[in-house]
């Protein structure tokens, strides 16, 4: 994985606003309609390719797909695997019941969005019997940035961990979490193992790791969350166990919507649980207003002398483009909370377009922020002695 050299490198997390042909078709399948299969390809290769232009168009260093094909950044593995069908009942958000206008607000805004709440659930084992959707979408990726004026630094390709599939695609058939955890463990292996093979860095999306405290584990105690993020520590470095660490980044959040979160677990709890996990690299927020502090349990509390940290310093849930001095003055904070400007690649709190339907920024607004995120990572190189 390339760290910063002479100077911060920028990268985001993942999605990227759909277009709404793409949106559309991506939703109307999820929700189990007929579409026109080709006309979805056809949208979807198109899609990639616009991302993937806007992205160095932008100065992004370290760029992906934007995840377009996919519905949501979770609940694809439902049509990916065998074993899934019917609806989950996934339990609200803590704070939900405290601001029920604000829960009302985000479903109206939600109503046209793919399935988040009520995804499919396992019911019968869960398996990868055919990657051909998972080929595709690199095949897709791949075609996207021969065609490109200019090429990315590196690039990377997402994929949900065993953890989060658990707690948004809930268990209706093993006899326990810790074994459907593992379950999926065992088969998302074979699609992380794709992603390496074709010459990606693999990103693992874990807000399971921080935003299930408030959702899947609300009634259990501290130390049982503490516990269950154990587990799915372990389940990602199961599943990870044939790719070297060095082509990992793991992304921990605390839920990608513009609420309150008065119930987020504070960092300091997880953190020592979370760099158990065998992976290069770090990605976390610390752009919104309720975890930009959080800078200063990095550096009170430290991360492993060799992963690289990726902070959120841009806000993937409000339409202010943060200003570069501002993006400098965040990314400033979190290479001295690391000790070295090397180590620090300038990112975003989360994904832009996390479910297709369900976005908060604007696409023009999206473009401008990673613009600006550019820009500031320019600001803080110059800052810090770079170039």
């Amino acid at each position: 994985m390339r760290a910063s050299g002479e100077r911060i490198l920028t990268t985001h997390v993942g999605s990227i606003p759909r277009s709404a042909a793409l949106r559309t078709l991506l939703v109307q399948q999820d929700r189990g309609e007929a579409v026109d299969e080709a006309a979805l390809a056809r949208e979807a290769e198109a899609a990639v390719r616009e991302v993937v232009r806007r992205q160095l168009e932008a100065g992004v260093d370290i760029g992906n797909d934007g995840e377009q094909p996919r519905a949501g950044f979770s609940t694809y593995v439902a049509r990916r695997m065998r074993g899934f069908g019917g609806a989950s009942r996934r339990p609200a958000a803590k704070e939900f019941a405290e601001f029920p206008d604000y829960a009302a607000m985000l479903a109206r805004r939600r109503a046209d969005a793919a399935r988040i709440g009520d995804a499919p659930q396992a019911v019968g084992p869960v398996r990868y019997e055919d990657l051909g959707e998972a080929e595709r979408e690199c095949d897709m990726f791949d075609r996207a940035v021969a065609a490109a004026p200019a090429k990315f630094t590196e690039r990377f390709m997402t994929a949900v961990s065993p953890g989060t599939a658990a707690t948004i695609l809930l268990n209706a058939h093993y006899d326990s979490h810790e074994r459907y955890v593992m379950a999926l463990a065992d088969q998302l292996k074979k699609e992380y193992e794709l992603i390496h093979r074709r010459g990606y860095v693999l990103q693992l999306d874990c807000p399971d790791l921080a935003m299930e405290r408030a959702r899947f584990f609300q009634d259990d105690s501290l130390e049982r969350f503490q516990q269950a993020v154990a587990l799915h520590v372990e389940a990602i470095n199961r599943a990870c166990a044939g790719i070297p660490p060095d082509r990992i980044r793991l992304h921990l959040c605390w839920g990608n919507y513009d609420g309150p979160h008065t119930h987020d677990v504070p960092l300091e709890a997880v953190l020592p649980l979370v760099t158990r996990a065998r992976v290069g690299a770090l990605s976390l927020p610390l752009g919104n207003p309720r975890h930009q502090h959080e800078h200063r349990v990095i550096a009170r509390l430290g991360l492993p002398a060799d992963m690289l940290f990726l902070p959120g310093v841009i806000d993937t849930t409000t339409n202010y483009v943060e200003h570069p001095e501002v993006v400098a003055d965040r990314l400033v904070q979190a290479v001295e909370a690391v000790g070295d400007r090397t180590r620090v690649i300038a990112s975003t709190d989360c994904g832009f377009g996390t479910f297709a339907g369900s976005e908060m920024c604007a696409p023009s607004v999206v473009w401008a922020k990673l613009r600006s995120l550019s820009e500031g990572a320019a600001l803080a190189t110059r800052r810090l002695g770079g170039r």
